[in-house]
């Protein structure tokens, strides 16, 4: 007789289960990433891109500029620093203007910080943004950058049931960001004073109680920060709606006028836009606009702006400032960019991107106006680009 041998079952194995996915992310073209739920049950609509920052997630899912998307973070660890209640950048900071969803390699672990007020999730949930852990973000940026930016819809279930046909056809009859004003649903709506200056180590936020200037800075979906650095300057800020007309702007008596960043279609948000700031050109009095401001600051003085295939969305972006012949590593947030080609005469590039040959910059010759596309204010990301708000102030000084 033969013999046989048999390996006795592993006690240790006997029930195991694999744990069931609690939520899906279903891209447009049929694509389904399974993982596991945090933030606030349900689901959420938009647009996929990846964000390349290692710090700063709080500020980067509050930014306006992402309303209408989803975050895919490359670094793997996000929310091990736990959240707080000062790294926020929407004005307000009671909606859910910014991102609809994140997407995270890892799952979130306890905070770890002594600044940390609260649990990551907890915070994600109070914020109503649904989000995905377990996810291959290095697979899932390999696509975007390969195929482009791409609509989904991320869905967060804890019973794990989903339709996938159904959320399959949903996410392939989303709309594209192409044609769609976003600015007007994170815009504020009403004249809004600020003051509030930089954050102080040890000391937290300041007040500005002695302004020497006095500008105006249209949201179109405007960061905190960036409003901190010019109060910081010695600056009072009144910020208007950015539907405000030119005559109610300029009845503020400004010494200057700013553009803010905001998220969707430049040319969308250029349909009333662009009347405003072209009589403010005329006004001759100094003008700063960025990301979105600085691309609608383009086509009212006649360029276009074109869609881009993958974005740019990180802290680590070096970009050349031509007129000091220096490179800065900035922070970026756009998936839309002013065709350079199409700049009329009179008007110059200041700014280039390094990794793509991009236009990030422009200025008027003969008129003390000039934008970026990166973001000078960090918040998060590096400080490189804070000297461009004294370039405003000191336009300012000698206008």
């Amino acid at each position: 007789m033969q013999a046989t041998s048999q390996t006795a079952p592993d006690k240790n194995l006997q029930g195991w289960q694999e744990p069931v996915p609690t939520a899906a992310l279903v891209l447009a073209d049929g694509t389904i990433l399974y993982g596991m739920g945090c933030g606030t049950v349900g689901e959420a609509a938009g647009e996929v891109c990846f964000n390349t920052a290692i710090t700063g997630y709080q500020e980067i899912l509050t930014d306006p500029s992402y309303a209408g998307q989803i975050i895919t973070f490359t670094f793997p660890h996000i929310g091990n620093v736990g959240s707080n209640d000062e790294d926020l950048e929407s004005l307000n900071l009671a909606s859910d203007h910014g991102a609809r969803g994140c997407v995270l390699k890892a799952d979130i672990t306890a905070p770890a910080n002594y600044r940390a007020g609260q649990h990551f999730d907890q915070w994600l949930k109070a914020r109503g943004i649904v989000g995905i852990c377990g996810i291959d973000t290095r697979a899932l940026t390999s696509k975007i950058r390969e195929g482009g930016m791409i609509n989904a819809l991320v869905v967060h279930s804890p019973t794990g049931k989903f339709d996938t046909a159904e959320l399959t056809n949903r996410a392939a009859d989303l709309p594209s960001m192409e044609g769609i004003d976003l600015a007007k649903d994170v815009s504020t709506l009403q004249t809004v004073q600020w003051d509030e200056t930089p954050w102080v180590w040890g000391e937290g936020y300041g007040q500005q109680i002695n302004p020497d200037l006095h500008i105006v800075a249209i949201d179109y979906g405007v960061k905190r920060n960036i409003l901190r650095l010019l109060a910081g300057l010695g600056c009072k800020v009144t910020i208007v709606p950015g539907t405000a007309t030119a005559e109610t702007i300029l009845g503020h008596k400004p010494d200057g006028i700013f553009l803010s960043n905001g998220p969707g279609d430049p040319a969308a948000t250029g349909s009333y836009a662009v009347p405003t700031i072209r009589t403010l050109i005329d006004s001759g009095l100094p003008m700063f606009g960025i990301c979105l401001g600085h691309q609608i600051l383009a086509l009212a003085l006649g360029a276009k702006t074109k869609k881009m295939h993958q974005g740019h969305h990180g802290a680590n972006h070096p970009v050349m400032d031509h007129t000091t012949d220096k490179v800065e590593i900035t922070s970026m947030n756009h998936g839309f960019a002013v065709d350079e080609a199409t700049l009329p005469d009179g008007v110059e590039p200041t700014h280039t991107s390094l990794f793509d040959g991009s236009n990030c910059g422009l200025q008027v010759k003969g008129k003390p106006i000039f934008s970026v596309q990166h973001h000078p204010e960090a918040s998060p990301g590096p400080q490189d680009s804070h000297y461009l708000f004294q370039r405003f102030v000191d336009l300012m000084k000698s206008a």
